[in-house]
């Protein structure tokens, strides 16, 4: 869910200190013969011209006003780009990405050189020409293969790169060890299914004590968003794009089935909270007080406040992927992303520079002593260091290995099963109206918590007629 994302992208820029489209309609080429060279990135593609004795005015994205420890990391990145390149000139913008104003940004002449925008919107970004062809660029970078393929293949297109991963998620459930050993439940498989996170919440719930087995998400958006992972587990779609028309596809069999499934987590295995009304701080909050023997989204997102302020051990919060609906089926969750792409009618001259920004803290060393100094002043104050489960680099690349080693110097450090990597399955949030679609989600979630006998198919039926009418029939053409 994107305002998750955030969260996420601050605990990234805490911890390695990284960082995060004038008008028209057609990408400019890309310059053939791409070079590498200057710290790592791209080398000159302006023939015997130098790229660094030119005159290149980019616009970057920068942190919103709120974010002050974040516009701090980025200037200070401003002042080291700048010290290395002066004869680039840098404009921030603070614009965030959104689907209904990224059109009129383009026909204003006012999207920066480089803009960040989210997984779900690469196909449209694309089909607009709202994104530049990078693929030279990305081909001629040194660091291309080690980058989180989970991740960055999201932005490539018909074998063309359009964009560059700077962190993401997929939403996973994090399990309560200590409550599972409480009622002699035995730990489930890994590649588990729904069948086993049936049982094991409700072997798990204790609702005489105030336990529950498990907390799904059961008011705003994330209710919804909560719910969307079951959705993509069953093998159902959000929404369909032909020929222009959004169409509403929740309401399908895949659908039904879950939502029977949060039936059964309510009815059959009594396993969700009394109070079942769980916002997304609610939930996670439950998690850390105790009070629930699982809960689902990011998995550090969990771990952190539980190690940290909740005083669990390490060893007693395990990390799963999301179940399979069945034995040898999909471990899917939702796959949340963010990343930088490049005005696509920006000179060549100024794309390449714009490269070398997005690019110039990957895979640094200054990002490995900011995170070894992170991880030093946890360990002097009594705290965990909880890694992202997916970072933009691959965890076997030479900086995943370096990353690897300095976290094995410490025994405050948060260690996932390697066996969760291998069964994450990532799927983007729909494109078009999503929090619209969470919102409505959520009234049907809460009315299958609140009455036993609801017809899932009739609410799925009404909840889809209204994100029809009131939203995709409202779409203008794209």
């Amino acid at each position: 869910m994107r305002k998750f994302s955030a969260v996420l992208l601050c605990l990234l820029l805490l911890g390695t200190m990284l960082s995060a489209c004038s008008g028209g309609t057609a990408p400019k080429k890309e310059a053939e013969g791409s070079g590498a060279n200057n710290n790592s990135n791209t080398g000159n593609t302006s023939g015997s011209e130098d790229i660094t004795k030119k005159k290149i005015t980019i616009k970057i994205h920068y942190p919103t006003p709120d974010l002050k420890v974040m516009r701090a990391q980025e200037d200070d990145k401003i002042k080291r780009f700048q010290a290395e390149y002066p004869n680039v000139e840098i404009i921030k913008d603070d614009w965030q990405y959104k689907i209904e104003e990224i059109g009129v940004k383009m026909a204003s002449n006012e999207a920066p050189t480089i803009f960040n925008t989210f997984a779900t919107e690469a196909n449209f970004l694309v089909e607009k020409g709202w994104v530049a062809d990078i693929t030279d660029l990305y081909n001629n970078w040194k660091y291309k293969d080690q980058m989180n393929p989970v991740l960055q293949d999201q932005f490539v297109i018909n074998g063309k790169v359009y964009g560059l991963a700077y962190n993401g998620y997929v939403v996973s459930t994090v399990l309560n060890k200590k409550l599972l050993d409480a009622k002699s439940v035995a730990v489930p498989p890994v590649d588990w299914t729904w069948d086993d996170m049936l049982n094991t919440a409700k072997n798990a719930a204790n609702p005489a004590k105030g336990v529950a087995g498990i907390a799904p998400m059961g008011k705003g958006n994330e209710a919804g968003w909560n719910w969307t992972n079951f959705l993509f587990e069953a093998g159902g779609e959000i929404e369909k794009n032909e020929g222009g028309k959004v169409t509403a596809t929740f309401n399908s069999e895949a659908g039904i089935k879950a939502l029977d499934f949060y039936k059964k987590l309510k009815y059959e295995a009594n396993a969700i909270p009394k109070d079942w009304a769980l916002g997304w701080a609610d939930a996670v909050n439950t998690f850390q007080q105790g009070r629930t023997a699982m809960v689902m989204a990011g998995a550090a997102d969990v771990i952190e406040p539980a190690l940290n302020q909740g005083g669990m051990k390490p060893e007693d919060v395990l990390t799963y992927p999301m179940p399979a609906a069945e034995k040898g089926g999909k471990h899917t969750g939702i796959l949340g992303g963010n990343y930088y792409v490049i005005n696509p009618n920006a000179t060549k001259d100024e794309q390449e520079m714009a490269f070398r920004y997005i690019t110039f803290d990957y895979f640094s060393e200054k990002g490995l002593q900011a995170l070894e100094a992170n991880i030093q002043e946890r360990k002097t104050n009594g705290k965990y260091y909880v890694p992202q489960l997916m970072d933009y680099f691959k965890a076997d690349s030479d900086f995943g290995k370096k990353t690897q080693a300095i976290y094995d110097k410490y025994d405050n450090i948060y260690k996932y099963n390697p066996e969760i990597t291998a069964l994450l399955d990532g799927k983007p949030e729909a494109q078009f109206g999503t929090q619209d679609y969470y919102a409505e989600m959520s009234n049907v979630i809460q009315e299958t918590f609140s009455k036993k006998d609801m017809d899932s198919k009739a609410q799925l039926d009404t909840a889809a007629k209204n994100v029809q009418e009131k939203v995709f029939d409202k779409l203008k053409a794209q």
